[in-house]
């Protein structure tokens, strides 16, 4: 691993994600003290499966902890959609979304435009490529750098597309092993512990997919990437399923 240039990690849809020892670097902005903020709150929650923030590098990059392990899409089928990583991701995010509440009153910039109501900071990209697993358990949670105030349904429901899953692309998942959507759904909603009714839920998503989708093809607009178009594309079909299931 060179210590100038670093090892270049997986994702960075956004930016480039630069690992070097035991930090990763990123592209830093406005909102990058509002993200360390967030961070240093779920520390003092005792939270330890989210990076911690060293501040910025001579080259004007955040400094995070790194989290060994995998992403959970780089897992085996039968370890990506366990219930134990499904159950414990919903955990997580409830302790997150605890943990962020003393921030919803602030005037902090985000990078991310704030959805209504406001009763958390969302992640905004709470998902299996965001999640890291180790030894068939969830290690941690990464890239908050896209967070912003919303409610919290906003990153439950995307939680609920990616990871029961009703998303279009989910790779290798097996009813028959892994159990029925309606089943998985009920089990995140209980580890979550929020009182969510699930008829909440599809309709979030549908509402969560079309920003999404408006999101990725201005994305593509800026990057020339037309792969993003075959995504909103998706996300597009699976938002009408969604109204419609």
């Amino acid at each position: 691993m060179n210590d100038l240039t670093g090892e270049s990690l997986d994702g960075g849809n956004m930016d480039p994600v630069i690992r070097i020892g035991d930090t990763v670097r990123r592209v830093s902005g406005p909102w990058t003290p509002s993200v360390h903020s967030l961070l240093r709150h779920y520390a003092e929650a005792g939270i330890t499966q989210v990076p911690r923030a060293f501040g910025l590098d001579g080259a004007g990059r955040e400094m995070l902890s790194y989290i060994p392990g995998e992403t959970m899409v780089a897992l085996s089928p039968e370890e990506q959609w366990s219930p134990t990583l499904l159950d414990q991701a919903a955990r997580l995010l409830r302790r997150l979304h605890d943990a962020s509440t003393p921030l919803i009153e602030t005037d902090s910039p985000w990078r991310m435009e704030s959805h209504y109501p406001v009763q958390v900071i969302c992640h905004n990209d709470f998902a299996p490529y965001n999640l890291i697993a180790s030894e068939g358990q969830l290690a941690g949670a990464i890239d908050f750098d896209m967070a912003s105030p919303g409610p919290r349904l906003w990153d439950l429901s995307y939680l609920a597309y990616r990871l029961v899953p009703f998303a279009e692309d989910a790779e290798g998942f097996d009813e028959e092993r892994d159990g029925t959507p309606d089943n998985r759904l009920a089990a995140l909603l209980d580890a979550y512990r929020g009182d969510v009714d699930p008829a909440e839920v599809r309709p979030m998503i549908a509402r969560r997919l079309v920003a999404l989708a408006e999101f990725t093809e201005h994305r593509a607009q800026e990057t020339g990437r037309t792969d993003l178009l075959d995504h909103a594309s998706m996300y597009r079909r699976d938002a009408a399923r969604m109204r419609t299931g």
